[in-house]
């Protein structure tokens, strides 16, 4: 545990893009606003009361709200207010972990005898975030990082609320599952077969059940932060461990002409990331989501680690044949990623004999595979120079980006 006293605050600025929008053109202030046009990236509060959603076609976000205004979104201006938000809270604590553009953990138990409790730290942090940068954050405060992260989501809009170590149970366990961190729609649709809705619910069910309903790990894991154990500390260093990227597809059928530009496009971004931090990935994994929001895994080990782009497009998609070929009833997919584990520093590269064997451009050392590195560094290197869209790597395998370049790069700036 983090302590006996609440002394984790978790940070997070409230409808952060279209708030940064409505921000820079105030004629947008108090408007159901939207950030995109074919798919909705950020809605503001006005906008979620008619039921738009981030993730949501454009489409069905206008036909819900017809007067929604889109925009097109200011990307520098994202980054910029979100770096200046993360430094006032670090004007109070070094001990923070930043986890996304606009939210972070701040540990302030070394730094009350300045500053003053840590509620009052929280409540100092966001008067100045809103005099300052005319941003409304939300921050909870607890012993652990989960229920601190619960709480900034309980105290939005623009709230703060401090859970009292000693009544933290009763406060947790009267608030729904869907709040927890990794409890998605699947995952509260299944807990709701078992009857499980709250988080008080979750905590007395039979471990054993939830874990068969769950798997071990995942039902595990969640039926410890239901009684709030969470023993996690702030990481003001935190090591990637893995790098992914995703794809909502909304309704395609399961065939090559929909999933392989997808999975190029995917490990085009995961590698470009890899090979920037001069990293390299032995596990290969692909997620599968069916239509019914089921979703099935895959995943491959090698034994040298790559990180160039067409290895990991084909590698994918090995690894989705592989598991719609288990799943032939299924017609339809609704969302496909990839990820990349077991990382570590790029390393001096084992040269190969060339054997003639079929995974020869997969493999780093080869006469293939040191071609494609050299034909990624030169991509990497036109693409720096001159902006993501200047070169590709054949229109075989371009997908519909229904999400830009640069919000894609603002969401994962960690890796």
């Amino acid at each position: 545990m983090s302590g006996s006293t609440a002394t984790i605050l978790h940070a997070d600025l409230d409808a952060f893009y279209a708030s940064v929008e409505q921000l820079l053109d105030p004629r947008l202030r108090g408007k159901p606003i939207a950030v995109g046009g074919g798919v909705v990236l950020a809605a503001s509060y006005e906008a979620r009361a008619f039921g738009v959603r981030s993730g949501m076609p454009g489409r069905r976000a206008r036909q819900l709200c017809p007067d929604l205004v889109c925009v097109g979104g200011h990307f520098d201006e994202y980054q910029r207010l979100g770096d200046a938000a993360i430094g006032v809270l670090s004007d109070f604590t070094p001990s923070i972990e930043r986890i996304s553009i606009d939210e972070a953990f701040a540990d302030v138990a070394g730094c009350t005898h300045l500053f003053g409790s840590p509620a009052e730290i929280a409540r100092t942090v966001r008067a100045r975030v809103r005099a300052e940068l005319g941003l409304p954050m939300s921050i909870g405060v607890a012993r652990t990082k989960h229920l601190a992260k619960i709480a900034s989501q309980v105290a939005k809009p623009d709230g703060l609320v401090v859970v009292d170590p000693e009544t933290e149970l009763k406060f947790l366990h009267d608030l729904p599952v869907a709040l927890m961190w990794g409890v998605g729609p699947a995952t509260e649709a299944r807990l709701a077969k078992i009857g499980v809705a709250t988080i008080g619910q979750l905590a007395e069910s039979s471990p054993e059940s939830v874990e068969r309903l769950l798997g071990h790990a995942v039902g595990s894991k969640l039926t410890a932060l239901a009684w709030n154990r969470d023993p996690r500390h702030i990481q003001t260093r935190r090591r990637a461990r893995s790098a992914g990227a995703q794809s909502a597809l909304g309704r395609q059928p399961a065939i090559e002409r929909v999933f392989k530009p997808t999975l190029h496009h995917l490990a085009d971004r995961i590698g470009a990331r890899l090979r920037a931090k001069s990293l390299t990935g032995r596990t290969i994994t692909v997620r599968v989501r069916f239509a019914d929001l089921r979703s099935v895994t895959r995943s491959r080990t090698l034994q040298a680690p790559i990180s160039a782009t067409r290895a990991l497009a084909e590698i994918a998609e090995d690894l989705v044949r592989d598991a719609l070929a288990d799943h032939l009833h299924e017609k339809t997919i609704s969302l496909l990623a990839i990820a990349v584990s077991q990382l570590e520093a790029h390393a001096i590269v084992q040269l190969e004999l060339p054997l003639g064997l079929a995974d020869e451009g997969r493999r780093p050392g080869t006469k293939n595979g040191l071609a494609r590195s050299r034909a990624d560094r030169a991509i990497d290197a036109i693409r720096e120079r001159f902006g993501g869209q200047a070169v590709d790597y054949g229109s075989g395998t371009r997908a519909v980006r229904s999400v830009p370049d640069e919000f894609r790069r603002l969401a994962e700036r960690d890796l």
